[in-house]
């Protein structure tokens, strides 16, 4: 796997190494080890897939409060996605700042996102699906989001936003300690 440090503190893209011969390729997608080496919280507890009908799906801007903070690991197996990771962690270098790395089914890009930042992706073509671990279970409870054009971020979305949840959209403003 071949990682690569993003803007953001934490988040890491991910790239398959490639081993091509007359039959196609092999590539690593997940390796404990490599994951320890590069500092990135190796546990899994769940799996999850998302499918979307529509190009301008927004999924997003998701996280979980601790104790139940979780990492993710994301995936696009089928269509393409703008997938965007956000530094909510107050303490961190990068902290309300966002990147967004495009995963396709044709690339095999994946994106960690550390504990603390949220998550959200928009499809970029119809009959879009996005696999991603977890390396804890969902909380309800501890279940939290931002909203994906809160001003506080200014997150860029490549298309126009067709469809997205009335939860997603409904998310309040923003507030942090010391906002201006």
């Amino acid at each position: 796997m071949i990682f690569s440090e993003t803007p953001i503190a934490g988040a890491v893209q991910i790239d398959i190494k490639r081993i091509e011969d007359h039959r196609g390729f092999f590539g690593r997608a997940w390796c404990r080890q490599e994951f320890v080496e590069h500092g990135l919280n190796p546990a899994l507890a769940q799996c999850n897939i998302g499918y979307n009908l529509r190009a301008g799906t927004v999924r997003g801007m998701h996280f979980q409060l601790a104790p139940h903070q979780e990492a993710k690991l994301v995936r696009c197996t089928m269509g393409a996605a703008s997938d965007v990771v956000l530094d909510l962690r107050p303490g961190s270098p990068s902290f309300r700042k966002w990147h967004a790395v495009e995963l396709t089914a044709e690339n095999r890009r994946m994106l960690y996102i550390p504990e603390g930042c949220a998550h959200g992706y928009q499809t970029l073509v119809d009959g879009t699906e996005v696999f991603y671990q977890t390396t804890a279970l969902y909380a309800p409870a501890a279940a939290k989001g931002v909203r994906h054009d809160d001003p506080a971020f200014g997150i860029t979305w490549p298309l126009a936003v067709q469809v997205i949840s009335d939860a997603d959209r409904s998310w309040p403003d923003f507030v942090w300690e010391g906002r201006p």
